[in-house]
């Protein structure tokens, strides 16, 4: 069997408060970057854990044929193997959908800070501060 076990991994992978300023919204798209990298990883090994666990009851169920056991044993074992092998379909599913939104977070982290990095500069090195948003609409 699988010595795969979960993970707590301290909690969500960035807090979702409503601070939106340039440095916090980096760190939160880093973080949410690392976790679903973390996740690609662990869902990985569990398709690949499923995938031999399949094949491991498949074969079992051959075995409890051989041996001329009840053919209720034979069926159960097979209809595990199958659903072992449905499941691992549908984590591979999860990783390659996990692995997109990996990319895309790291893509957005480029993107907001190519957007935005010169103008937090801007604003972060002058000593007046700056009105707060809304300040000129007047």
């Amino acid at each position: 069997m699988s010595d795969l076990a979960p993970t707590t991994g301290g909690g969500a992978a960035a807090r979702t408060d409503g601070d939106n300023r340039y440095k916090a919204v980096q760190q939160k798209l880093k973080a949410l970057g690392r976790a679903m990298d973390l996740a690609t990883n662990e869902l990985q090994t569990l398709q690949r854990d499923m995938e031999t666990n399949a094949r491991r009851s498949e074969g079992l169920a051959v075995d409890i044929a051989n041996a001329e056991l009840d053919r209720t044993h034979i069926e159960m074992t097979n209809q595990v193997s199958v659903a072992l092998g449905g499941a691992a379909i549908e984590v591979k599913k999860l990783h390659e959908t996990a692995q997109e939104v990996s990319g895309q977070a790291h893509d957005t982290r480029r993107t907001h800070a190519r957007l935005y990095e010169g103008l937090d500069d801007i604003r972060s090195s002058r000593k007046e501060r700056t009105p707060k948003p809304g300040f000129f609409v007047r």
